[in-house]
């Protein structure tokens, strides 16, 4: 009965459903309280108490990310076989969110040049002294390297440091497969560890509906659908320019695998709509790696190539930077030549490295732009109203680039199963994960 395809077929698309239900739902409720409680001060309380609930299910995923990241990508390296691997596939992945950052940095510029949208704005524009309490101080190369090199491996888990954790768990899995024989019951604990923590994932995840209701009640109670009107045109061309991106995205995965890349869209769906409407990629992490697996994406390369892309492959903040910065220069009137942008632009693509973990890391890094460009800071304030509605943009977005890299890579390697051979699999996975609880990998995708 478990292994009947045709049940198995409609559970899988309730989940997706459930998350645009509870995304509705949430927006009416919301609006309710917007409208049914004048004073601002007690709709925030109200909105505070609420989002309790998505607090809790973004915690509850913080808590699994650094072990199932630790695990799995040390059972993906020690299947590698050797450093070599390891090295290649680390330069491949590494090539790809290079090329799609600068593109993404580069699409932001091109319309927010085209576009003007911060050109007769026709708002109040904040005091130039105003402050806006957010890090401005310049990012350096050794900042960036301390960073990446973790001083403990315990407190890089703790702060859920996930590029942190990437380069101990390279060092980690690359001597373990080294040990040989010696390492087989390392290997076989650590395994397990990660059928664990996929399997309290499965549990996390029926939260997820309730998380979403919660999230976006909380947020339409306090800043209601009028803020939106205001900054239509902005939100607007943000919006659209994602969607190029989107497209662009989807055009280089078509160029490698084919009309596959659609298989691919429509597996990661609920994870798209997790992360649009919790404005956070790494609740998306954990359904990424389930749709990936469906895809026929071998564990040992997805376990290794989606923590790389949360640290260096994060399309739409990226897109984001370039795009409200000059949105910034173009409200205060602020004229940047063409060479300045482009300085600009290569500024960013280093310290955007150095998003993963922290929190509101694209205003974080906007405001160290600003500083160093002779920007007004407090031009951030113009946006951090609607920041919550552009960052669900920006998290959908990086879920987006980061499983079609995945799967980029995989082909590249010779890792992606055929279509059979992934239908297969995926069956395999509904018969072991029972009632879609707790997706499981089969020996395949090791």
């Amino acid at each position: 009965m478990q292994g009947n395809p045709a049940p198995a077929g409609r559970k899988r698309l309730s989940p997706a459903w459930l998350i645009l239900g509870a995304m509705v739902l949430g927006i009416v409720v919301g609006y309710a309280i917007f409208v049914g409680v004048p004073d601002k001060k007690e709709a925030a309380q109200i909105a505070g108490y609420i989002s309790i609930l998505s607090d809790i299910f973004l915690r509850l995923i913080k808590m699994l990310i650094a072990p199932l990241v630790f695990s799995t990508l040390v059972i993906g390296i020690a299947h590698m076989g050797d450093s070599a691997s390891v090295g290649r596939v680390f330069a491949k992945a590494l090539g790809w969110f290079v090329t799609a950052s600068l593109i993404s940095l580069l699409l932001g510029m091109l319309l927010a040049n085209l576009l003007q949208p911060g050109k007769d704005l026709g708002l109040p524009l904040p005091d130039v002294g105003a402050a806006t309490n957010l890090a401005t101080s310049k990012f350096t190369l050794k900042d960036f390297v301390n960073h990446l090199v973790p001083k403990s491996f315990a407190e890089a888990m703790a702060n859920n440091e996930i590029l942190q954790i990437v380069v101990f768990s390279m060092f980690f899995g690359v001597a373990l497969s080294a040990l040989g024989e010696k390492g087989k019951t390392t290997v076989a604990v650590i395994d397990e560890l990660a059928h664990i923590m996929l399997k309290i994932t499965g549990y996390v995840m029926k939260l997820a509906p309730v998380a979403v209701l919660a999230a976006m009640a909380a947020t339409v109670a306090v800043n209601g659908l009028e803020i939106l009107l205001k900054f239509a045109v902005f939100m607007g061309y943000f919006y659209l320019g994602l969607f190029i991106l989107w497209g662009l995205l989807v055009l280089a995965g078509f160029t490698f695998l084919g009309p596959r890349v659609f298989q691919l869209l429509r597996l990661i769906k609920e994870a798209f709509m997790l992360s649009f409407a919790t404005a956070s990629s790494e609740a998306a992490y954990p359904k990424l790696l389930d749709a990936l697996d469906r895809f026929g994406v071998k564990r040992k390369i997805s376990s290794f190539v989606m923590p790389m892309g949360y640290s260096f492959n994060l399309d739409g903040s990226m897109m984001y930077c370039t795009f409200a910065t000059l949105f910034i220069a173009q409200a205060y009137g602020i004229t940047l030549a063409l060479g300045t942008q482009i300085t600009m632009l290569l500024i960013l693509m280093l310290t955007s490295k150095g998003m993963a973990g922290v929190p509101r890391a694209s205003l974080v890094v906007i405001a160290a732009t600003l500083n160093q460009f002779d920007i007004p800071e407090a031009g951030l304030l113009l946006i951090l109203g609607v920041d919550t509605f552009l960052d669900m943009g920006r998290s959908a977005t990086n879920a987006v680039g980061n499983s079609i890299a995945t799967a980029v890579v995989a082909k590249w390697e010779g890792e992606l199963l055929d279509p059979a051979d992934a239908a297969a699999h995926e069956q395999r996975m509904d018969v072991e994960a029972g009632l879609h609880a707790h997706p499981i990998p089969g020996p395949d995708v090791a």
